[in-house]
């Protein structure tokens, strides 16, 4: 596989795409290497992070060795040309844009579009979405996943918004393919303290939820 392209095998060794938004290049220089180190192996930047472009070239030239890199909050074509210019690795949009999960699929890049009703999600997957994010989770709680699941068992879902150390067991359980976490996550409080052994510790619990599970 070449190391320009989403590594299947690196999300499921930690299946969660770490989501930040708002964050700055320098931040996200000192926590990318902590967020390898703790095990966790995908990131979203997502496009309306001021300098979203910058903060993925950066990652992508110099901390791709053992993480996903991609791109959030890809609504339109134009986000989508922007993050792909800037080397992102996956697609996540809010909403679903069947423009943008064509043209996603068509240059060979995983995306994973947000929808809310079954006949959404159903919609965007069949357009060829590798998984469809259920946006926002908590609004609906792990039983709307195990429902869904029972007659769309073929189909990968993300549950995101609201996921956290207490109920993304829940999630998984009910057969979540994967968790979009993002504030949960990145803890602002360490981020602005830089208290980055606190930090990893943090992203260890998560990681440790993911392994008892397993």
């Amino acid at each position: 596989m070449s190391k320009d392209s989403f590594s299947n095998e690196l999300f499921k060794k930690a299946p969660i795409v770490g989501i930040i938004r708002g964050l700055s290049l320098d931040e996200v220089k000192q926590i990318l290497p902590i967020f390898r180190e703790s095990g966790l192996t995908t990131i979203e930047i997502t496009m309306n992070t001021p300098g979203a472009e910058d903060i993925i070239r950066y990652a992508r030239e110099y901390e791709s060795e053992g993480l996903n890199i991609g791109a959030g909050t890809v609504c339109t074509k134009d986000d989508l040309d922007n993050a792909l210019e800037a080397g992102a690795q996956f697609i996540v949009t809010p909403i679903i844009s069947k423009k943008v999960i064509k043209s996603s699929v068509k240059k060979g890049i995983p995306v994973f579009p947000g929808g809310f009703s079954p006949t959404e999600l159903y919609n965007a997957w069949s357009y060829g979405a590798a998984m469809v994010k259920i946006y926002p989770a908590t609004s609906l709680g792990p039983e709307y996943i195990k429902d869904l699941k029972a007659p769309l068992d073929k189909m990968k879902v993300l549950p995101t918004g609201g996921i956290n150390l207490e109920n993304m067991d829940s999630f998984l359980k009910a057969g979540a393919d994967g968790l979009g976490i993002g504030g949960q996550l990145f803890d602002k409080q360490l981020i602005k303290k830089q208290d980055w052994a606190g930090l990893k510790l943090h992203f260890l619990k998560f990681v440790n939820k993911l392994n008892s599970h397993r």
